[in-house]
């Protein structure tokens, strides 16, 4: 079975807690007419769009690679975790359109007890599937249950905040805590939204892997000189949940084309074996030509040189 629609399940897990949440928070806030509740409910109106787009994009990675897309479609991960920290933006403001008025004229809150205890109800949904869906995106290196999770856990610190704000006029009748416990929530998530933007574009822009990964594939690189075999020109980058590494080997130039493959399929198994979901390219050289050395640019310089044509 693909990985990728495997993962669909936590999907379709986030997309019931949300639909549960909303009704929950919707509920408390009609009681109440708080308008922390409200930024609680907005967010997790949010939380359903943002999860119904996992579920899409994790159908679009699970597809094989195509003529169109020899490497797979992984990157797609990117857009929605992009699009998902905007959404979160999108969702600051709103909390904070809503709040800034009731600063401004403070309201008195109704039915407080029962308000907050369907709160709570909900936001233990959000904890125990927020925990679920990063552990999985983690493990799994799926950034799109990734996102998802850590969007939710936005909503479980909302809500905590927005509990603390009520529970604290209830006990005070400080009706002014209220719009300000959203404007703190909405500082709060406004953050998160920056955060996973950041990480998409990056992404998107090829960077590296990260370096304790880069640390791996060193110390895999560097057992092999013992056999005679060198390495450089190392680029890495990831697409998603899909690691992406080259490099290239130097052997003795003696060495028969049957003997420089077998090392590099040893050590091209070494690397998938530490690093799974990993896609290598190699490139054979002999040692004792100075071009094996002169080629780790993007664009190697100059022609070949006598005896081939260029």
């Amino acid at each position: 079975m693909n990985p990728s629609r495997n993962l669909t399940r936590y999907a379709w897990l986030s997309v019931a807690a949300a639909v549960l949440t909303i009704s929950l928070k919707t509920a408390a806030y009609a009681l109440t007419g708080s308008v922390g509740l409200l930024s609680d409910a907005l967010e997790s109106t949010l939380n359903l769009v943002t999860a119904l787009m996992a579920l899409a994009v994790l159908q679009l990675v699970s597809r094989p690679p195509d003529s169109s897309h020899r490497f797979g479609h992984t990157k797609a991960e990117y857009f929605s975790s992009g699009a998902e920290g905007a959404f979160i933006l999108m969702a600051a403001l709103g909390i904070i359109a809503t709040a800034v008025p009731r600063l401004l004229h403070p309201q008195p809150l109704e039915n407080l007890s029962l308000g907050l205890a369907l709160s709570l109800a909900a936001s233990l949904i959000n904890l125990v599937v927020a925990r679920l869906l990063v552990r999985v995106g983690l493990t799994r290196r799926s950034i799109v249950l990734e996102a998802d999770g850590r969007h939710l856990m936005t909503d479980v610190w909302t809500s905590v905040g927005v509990l603390f704000g009520i529970a604290a006029v209830w006990v005070t009748g400080w009706n002014l805590l209220d719009p300000l416990v959203a404007l703190g929530v909405a500082a709060n998530i406004a953050f998160t939204g920056l955060r996973l933007i950041q990480r998409s574009l990056f992404g998107l822009m090829d960077s590296s892997l990260p370096a304790k990964d880069i640390l791996t594939l060193e110390e895999v690189l560097k057992s092999f000189q013992s056999r005679g075999a060198h390495y450089h020109a190392l680029r890495t980058r990831e697409s998603g949940s899909r690691r992406f590494v080259s490099f290239h080997v130097q052997v003795p130039g003696n060495w028969s084309v049957q003997q420089g493959h077998d090392l590099l399929e040893v050590v091209e198994a070494e690397i998938v074996r530490r690093l799974p979901t990993t896609t290598v390219d190699t490139h054979l050289e002999p040692v004792e030509d100075p071009r094996s050395w002169d080629d780790d640019h993007l664009d190697r310089r100059g022609l070949p040189e006598e005896g081939l044509d260029p």
